[in-house]
């Protein structure tokens, strides 16, 4: 089972990116559940959401505490959400950040993707989480692009899923590029 936690803010988009992930995931034939864990439901207050994909049946519901990947969309929830706390040996960080952010995560990989400007230029408003979700596929494989495009297109209808679906293909690019 490989599974994902992922931090942000309120409006980022962070429980539309673990839906999209468990949908992309499902898509390729894989088990897949998404769930958010959050306190005030407000904008900007932090947000977490699980992801968990396997081969096999999930039987498991609750939080996520040792991730194989962690996905933070606004980086300023590192320190105070302990975003790194618990990831496995060699997993994966992902963080929304156009320059690199020093962790002390010495067997992890660790990129930083510029999200938001991305989403800015493609989308037109920064909302980084398709833009994550095409960098996470190419730094961990564990599912396509074409998946996350497909799973893109269930959320999003005409002008706003294509947009999306560019910002997530860049990304995915230039992750590819740089791995």
């Amino acid at each position: 089972m490989f599974q994902i936690r992922i931090h942000g803010r309120g409006g980022q988009g962070v429980v539309t990116a673990a839906e999209m992930l468990s949908i992309a995931a499902f898509l390729e034939g894989k088990n897949a559940q998404a769930f958010p864990s959050f306190g005030s439901e407000r904008m900007g207050a932090p947000v977490v959401a699980f992801c968990r994909i396997s081969e096999k049946e999930i039987r498991s519901r609750e939080p996520i505490l040792n991730p194989d990947a962690v996905i933070i969309q606004d980086k300023t929830v590192i320190e105070s959400a302990r975003a790194f706390d618990g990831i496995v040996d060699n997993g994966f960080v992902l963080i929304n950040s156009p320059s690199d952010v020093e962790t002390d995560l010495n067997n992890a990989r660790v990129k930083c993707i510029g999200a938001t400007e991305i989403a800015l230029e493609q989308v037109g408003r920064p909302i980084p989480n398709a833009v994550l979700l095409g960098s996470f596929a190419a730094l961990t494989g564990v599912i396509n692009i074409d998946s996350v495009i497909k799973a893109i297109n269930t959320k999003f209808s005409g002008k706003i899923a294509e947009k999306n679906i560019k910002a997530a293909q860049v990304a995915y690019e230039r992750t590819l590029g740089e791995v």
